[in-house]
């Protein structure tokens, strides 16, 4: 295409490329409608990029521009022998409901799913379209009546998991809300498709299906929360074990918990599952930084309840673990490590415990916290602390001078 001459009221002042689907804005100037749709969703400043006027956020207020799209497709047409691209019809919503229609007939089923999927994947003007035409409705419904009907289509499930997939993050997030915050039934179709999938070691399904479960538990309300089930939960442990999985698998799988134990009688049933020895052995591989930040998190709300010490200190390498991250990792990690320290001290302090923390190293690491660059916060809580076991900790070599000092270092 070097030697063909494109003309220049063809080419998009953003991307400067040949636009497939020509808008025209308020200021007069027209845009290829991703470009200019992408423009207006992350400018700073909203303005027109050729005359710098204001520009209104939302895209209903683009005009489509159906004269210059039927010259450019028209020269495209006559330029295809010289190897210029011909541009499709931007989709319609009359043709997407009629997809969306088709999905009900066994017959039409499977091809109707396919040409969604495929318009899913091209374009954001694509998925706009589908939104305001229901196509998330749909996908919901398939993956729902898969689970009901205990048939998992996994082709038909992965593609409705993809769609939905990629509506939600088409700036959609109130309708997806609206939809799903308090649709239990599709959280349970989810963790029917995680159970059956991890049984089935199909690892492509599991990743799909774990990063819209986020989303979802994102969304849902309180009561929805609270109507979680053990066998939830224990999906969710399930996850954060299984290695072979994508680290984004296993990220949203800890944000799903993290969300969930807001919820106080969920932290119980987040014991039950077996996270905080998990959370323990997963720690012990030395993820990355942002996943250390996860299980921190996770472990200082569920190390608020009882069950969680228990199970917390059963592991021998519990207290260790802890210890060894703090101030070593970020300053997210040491409130939440110093969070855990102050409930075990407080609550689950017994002769051995506290020994134990003496042992593996946590007092010294109080005591360094007291003269590191911290938050005046965290040293108070460490001095806290060291002051609740003073008389077992006594004979440590650093502890007896930050408990008889009076000003924090």
């Amino acid at each position: 295409m070097a030697e063909i001459e494109i003309p220049q009221y063809f080419v998009c002042p953003i991307s400067f490329q040949i636009m497939e689907d020509p808008v025209t804005t308020v200021t007069g100037i027209t845009y290829d409608r991703d470009s200019i749709e992408q423009w207006l969703l992350k400018a700073k400043d909203c303005v027109c990029p050729v005359t710098k006027q204001p520009l209104p956020r939302s895209s209903q207020y683009l005009t489509p521009n159906h004269t210059l799209r039927r010259l450019i497709q028209a020269w495209c047409s006559a330029n295809t022998a010289k190897g210029v691209d011909q541009i499709s019809t931007p989709l319609s919503i009359i043709h997407v409901k009629k997809l969306v229609k088709g999905l009900e007939a066994p017959r039409s089923y499977q091809q109707s799913l396919d040409k969604l999927h495929a318009f899913a994947t091209q374009t954001e003007s694509n998925r706009t379209c589908m939104a305001e035409a229901g196509v998330a409705k749909a996908m919901v419904k398939v993956i729902n009546k898969s689970f009901k009907e205990g048939k998992p289509n996994t082709p038909g499930i992965e593609k409705a998991l993809r769609i939905l997939h990629l509506l939600w993050h088409n700036n959609h997030q109130n309708s997806m809300k609206s939809l799903l915050g308090e649709n239990l039934d599709f959280i349970n179709s989810l963790t029917w498709i995680l159970k059956l999938h991890l049984d089935d070691n199909n690892i492509k399904m599991v990743n799909e299906a774990m990063p819209l479960l986020m989303l979802t538990i994102e969304v849902a309300n309180s009561t929805l929360l609270g109507n979680l089930s053990l066998e939830f939960f224990k999906e969710m442990v399930r996850v954060s074990r299984k290695r072979t999985l994508s680290q984004q698998a296993i990220k949203s799988a800890l944000r799903v918990l993290i969300e969930t134990s807001t919820v106080g009688r969920n932290r119980t049933k987040i014991v039950e599952a077996g996270a905080v020895t998990e959370l323990i052995e997963l720690e012990l591989e030395k993820p990355e930084k942002n996943m250390t930040e996860l299980i921190f998190n996770l472990l200082a709300h569920l190390c608020s309840c009882a069950e969680g010490r228990e199970q917390f200190l059963k592991h021998a390498a519990g207290i260790a673990v802890v210890s060894k991250r703090v101030l070593r990792v970020s300053a997210a990690t040491d409130d939440k490590a110093i969070h855990v320290f102050s409930v075990i001290a407080k609550c689950s302090a017994s002769n051995e415990v506290v020994l134990e923390m003496l042992r593996v190293g946590a007092v010294s690491k109080l005591c360094m916290v007291m003269q590191a660059d911290c938050a005046s916060y965290l040293k108070e809580k460490a001095r806290d602390i060291l002051r609740l076991h003073s008389k077992v900790w006594n004979n440590s070599p650093c502890i007896q001078l930050y408990l008889l000092t009076r000003h924090q270092r």
